[in-house]
């Protein structure tokens, strides 16, 4: 009787151990979040990209940045965020007069920024432009 005892005790004893087991090993589990459409998008954020942009001023030379970014920005947004670009705001838009900390007013002097997208005029503004990862802004001096 005593063995039979032994026996079942063992049972219930191994049983309990292996639940003990598979609750541990849940709770392990339970610390990643579960993935949701929005932890997908933070995780996508996050993910590096970047473009070209080139600058050309009167004289010729011209300057190549690589603009690294990590969110949904526009063209100007990224170069504004790193200190490329300035200029007023009017009723089209962003007025880039500043380009590379080298200054044009057409007012002024008859020179202005022309933007260029993969070596074409752009039909955009800069600030409504959407960065394509891996494309070429370009920013060229033009003298009218």
């Amino acid at each position: 009787m005593k063995e039979i005892i032994k026996n079942r005790f063992r049972s219930v004893l191994s049983l309990v151990l292996v639940a003990a087991m598979v609750l541990m090993f849940a709770a392990c589990g339970q610390n990643q979040e579960p993935e949701t459409p929005e932890n997908t998008q933070n995780q996508q954020e996050t993910v590096e990209k970047s473009f070209t942009f080139e600058v050309t001023d009167l004289d010729g030379t011209k300057k190549e940045f690589e603009v690294k970014y990590d969110a949904e920005k526009t063209v100007g947004e990224a170069l504004i965020e790193k200190n490329l670009i300035s200029g007023t705001e009017g009723d089209y838009g962003l007025m880039v007069d500043t380009v590379n900390g080298i200054r044009y007013d057409y007012n002024e002097d008859g020179a202005y920024w022309a933007f260029y997208i993969n070596g074409e005029y752009a039909m955009t503004g800069v600030d409504a432009t959407e960065i394509t990862d891996g494309a070429v802004y370009s920013f060229v001096a033009t003298k009218a």
